[in-house]
């Protein structure tokens, strides 16, 4: 899966892909001082749409004030724009939109207040995040042996770079086991969710999910959660164990990235049937509808991109033979 594409947006210009650089002393590239988000845009009958922008935008500012950040330069409905701006001035139809608020100018002393906000928006084209046949298959997974952030530790409301460190090392360590994800838990001892998704347990007809409290709040878990909701499925809000995973009829993930995933196999015992179970498969077909402009919920979720661009492309020597 390649990354480039022909503009990224930085501090309200289109910059080159290959010209969108940053100094080695920018003090996020050493401590990890900084905030983003995981958005896609999906082609629809009406052209690319961004799915739940609004959201995504508000998550971004919130994840920048839970870090420390008190003054933007830009408001929510301005990134908003440049989001859009950068998916159709780079011509994508299907994309992973990643802008990125970064501590740039100062904080070498620990204190974000010595430096100030930056931020940048890359997109490039997206496949499926966990595979091909994840989709229809699903995925295998296992109990990490890393726990996930105790909220007073690492703030779990915030998606700050820094924090990613957990999931890598969980997540590297499950691919070496040969798994597709790593499933983490609590300080409690009780399921958090994975690397990058929200957890759901479908067990006699109700779809449980882990409580709010100790994760990010996830967009697609809301998401998903409106719609199983509009399906006529009771959804509880509440611890769940691990062994609960086990004996589990279904169990599926969501995420920007994954969308909406069964896991099939935890820790090496098969989960239900061992394959997509019907729960899963009406709630992901479902989400499928929306994100793609054919469910009701779509006019209220997909922002589309069909407005001329509105931030200037900054001109150099390669733009101007272009």
């Amino acid at each position: 899966m390649g990354m480039e594409s022909k503009f990224i947006w930085m501090n309200g210009e289109m910059v080159p892909f290959e010209k969108a650089t940053l100094h080695f002393l920018t003090p996020a590239l050493h401590y990890g001082v900084a905030v983003f988000e995981g958005i896609r845009a999906y082609n629809t009958s009406k052209g690319p749409a961004v799915f739940r922008l609004k959201e995504h935008t508000e998550r971004l500012f919130d994840s920048a004030r839970v870090l420390g950040f008190r003054e933007f330069p830009w408001t929510v409905d301005q990134i908003n724009e440049a989001i859009k701006d950068t998916v159709r001035v780079n011509g994508f139809k299907d994309c992973y939109i990643r802008p990125l608020m970064y501590l740039d100018g100062g904080g070498w002393n620990l204190n974000v207040d010595s430096g100030k906000p930056s931020l940048a928006i890359a997109v490039w084209e997206w496949n499926n995040y966990l595979g091909d046949d994840a989709m229809e298959k699903g995925i295998r997974a296992n109990i990490s042996s890393f726990t996930r952030h105790h909220p007073n530790v690492t703030m779990t409301k915030a998606k700050i770079s820094g924090n990613y460190a957990n999931s890598i090392l969980a997540k590297t360590e499950s691919q070496r086991l040969g798994f597709e994800e790593a499933i983490m838990l609590d300080p409690q001892g009780y399921i958090a969710e994975c690397t990058g998704e929200n957890l759901f347990v479908v067990r006699h007809g109700k779809i449980i999910t882990p409580s709010t409290a100790p994760v990010l709040e996830g967009i697609t878990r809301h998401s998903i959660h409106t719609i199983a909701q509009d399906l006529g499925y009771r959804i509880l809000e509440q611890p769940i164990s691990r062994d609960q995973l086990y004996i589990a009829d279904e169990v599926f993930v969501c995420g920007t990235a994954a969308e909406c995933i069964a896991l099939r196999e935890i820790d090496f015992r098969v989960i239900g049937s061992g394959k997509m179970g019907p729960v899963t498969r009406a709630v992901q077909q479902a989400f499928h509808a929306a994100i793609r402009g054919k469910h009701p919920r779509s006019a209220e979720w997909l922002d589309y991109v069909n407005t001329p661009a509105s931030v200037p492309v900054r001109e150099t020597a390669d733009t101007a033979r272009s």
